[in-house]
């Protein structure tokens, strides 16, 4: 297995020979280290590293000691994001196990605490693809702006194994140049239709309206209906999918276009009720609960990763925003997630996770394959 150590050694060093008093693999590894002990700010990475010395030497060089949090920020200002994308996907690769069908769902996201308005630079932008059958991501890229994820998303795919799998966007991402990347990588689509897409969003929204007023009389459909709830909220989900499109004047434009669907999705909460309708593409043979699975799955970058960021790493906080350092730290907080995701050995939560692994050095040796410590350090076991 390919570990995290081999392949940050492989990250170019950025600094000049007088300033490498610190070996950049232990600056690294010390930072994710400490990222997934809890630590958000430089001065914490550097407390953390005086206080696990005596384990972190067992491992690494150290030849100087812990470096200040001045030499943290100066490194990760400098390093390459292009070097350290490479090395976290070659890692990715080395232990992921797409199976046919997962469900890789690519969604943006605004670290808000990057900005600078003193030389009006906005919030970068990372567009992320994650796995959700797997709970990690696979892969990032930064944008300047949210509207740059049409570009952003056809190179995060270059950068990608999706082939045999299946992969949802939402509406923005819904451009034929996107479909026909993921149809060129070997993977499926499941794009959100909205009415960026006009022409094509008016034909579908007419034919399931004027189907669902007949019930789908001589229409052959796949039709999955879902339903849950808790805490006084109920909401039922309706899929219909229908895959006889030939009448459809955009079917030869869209390269793989296979299949329509529909997704009613009603809410009760107490007394009230709301619902609403959306439209898809796809490029799949599948049934409705296939369908319905990917348009669920899709949630899951909005509510295990994006959520997961603000709350357990209070991401929106960061104000890391010099040179490189937004986005290369950004790429740590993912290996951390990914990590803290795998871990299953102790069945709490993201932030206790954390916590007991910044108390407890034992926790980041026990476990299974996917432990912290066969992760991290399989190089030393």
């Amino acid at each position: 297995m390919t570990t995290l150590l081999s392949e940050f050694a492989q990250i170019p060093d950025p600094r000049i020979d007088r300033n490498k008093r610190h070996k950049l693999l232990d600056i690294v590894i010390i930072t994710t280290c400490a990222s997934i002990c809890g630590a958000n700010t430089w001065e914490d990475i550097e407390c953390y590293g005086h206080s696990k010395y005596n384990w972190l030497k067992t491992f690494l060089e150290l030849p100087n000691g812990i470096p200040s949090n001045d030499t943290f920020r100066r490194v990760f200002i400098l390093l390459s994001p292009d070097a350290f994308r490479n090395c976290f996907i070659n890692w990715v690769e080395s232990i992921k196990e797409l199976l046919p069908n997962n469900v890789v769902s690519i969604d943006g996201k605004t670290l808000r605490g990057s900005h600078n308005k003193k030389d009006g630079k906005s919030g970068i932008h990372m567009v992320s693809a994650w796995a959700s059958d797997m709970n990690m991501v696979l892969g990032q890229l930064k944008t300047e702006e949210k509207s740059n994820e049409i570009t952003a998303i056809p190179e995060l795919l270059d950068l990608l194994d999706i082939s045999g799998c299946i992969v949802t966007i939402d509406a923005m991402g819904c451009q034929k140049r996107i479909a026909a990347k993921i149809i060129d990588k070997g993977a499926e689509y499941v794009l959100a239709l909205k009415k960026n897409q006009s022409t094509l969003y008016n034909d579908v929204e007419l034919f399931f309206q004027d189907a669902k007023g007949t019930d789908f009389k001589e229409i052959t459909n796949s039709y999955y209906e879902t339903t849950d709830g808790d805490h006084g909220r109920v909401e039922i989900r309706r899929h219909w999918l229908v895959s006889d499109i030939d009448w459809l004047d955009a079917k030869p434009l869209w390269k793989g276009l296979n299949c329509i669907g529909m997704v009613e999705r009603e809410r009760h909460i107490n007394d009230k009720v709301t619902s609403e309708t959306s439209y898809y593409i796809l490029s799949c043979q599948c049934d409705g609960k296939v369908f319905a699975e990917s348009v669920r799955k899709h949630w899951g970058i909005e509510n295990k990763l994006h959520w997961s960021l603000d709350v357990s790493f209070r991401e929106d906080e960061c104000r890391k925003r010099t040179g490189n350092s937004a986005e290369n730290f950004a790429m740590v907080r993912h290996i951390a997630l990914n990590l803290l995701k795998q871990e299953n050995s102790l069945k709490k939560s993201i932030n206790t996770k954390r916590l007991k692994a910044g108390w407890d050095d034992t926790y980041t040796a026990s476990g299974h394959k996917l432990s912290f410590y066969i992760l991290i350090f399989a190089l030393i076991c």
